[in-house]
């Protein structure tokens, strides 16, 4: 097998993989809506490729060569970045393909849930302190009458 020949085509396949496919595919161009609100999609970007060739036995010519390449590629959107206010959300746009991919897809939302439970707690504590001093100098201010 010739290797230039074969190397031509894997080169050829791994070139148009990359024109199809760069960072701007999967994380796009940010989306300005009013209200300063900005949006930024996000894909899943699959793909795979093949080539393959043989030599082939002839009397007139050395080297017969014959070879072939393909690739495939398939972008889905799964998401977008939301930006509001200096506080990002992820809003889920796929539908889930099995049980693994929920649990993935749950934990930015449980993330959330999870830090405004903590961010209440700690409002609730301060609110009770700030209250049980209130209290205290009250007495305080009665005692010392």
């Amino acid at each position: 097998m010739s290797e230039k020949s074969a190397g031509a085509i894997l080169s050829a396949t791994i070139e148009k993989i990359r024109d199809l496919v760069d960072t701007s595919t999967i994380i796009g161009e940010p989306i300005y809506a009013e209200g300063g609100i900005t949006i930024i999609p996000v894909s899943k970007v699959t793909y795979g490729f093949a080539s393959g060739g043989a030599d082939f036995p002839s009397k007139n010519t050395k080297e017969l060569f014959g070879g072939g390449g393909g690739a495939g590629v398939t972008i889905t959107p799964v998401a977008f970045l939301v930006v509001n206010d200096g506080e990002v959300t992820l809003k889920h746009i796929t539908a889930y393909d099995n049980a693994a991919e929920r649990v993935v897809n749950l934990v930015p939302e449980m993330f959330d849930k999870v830090t405004g439970l903590v961010n209440k707690a700690k409002k609730d504590a301060d609110k009770k302190a700030a209250a049980d001093a209130a209290v205290d100098a009250a007495i305080d201010a009665t005692v010392s009458e």
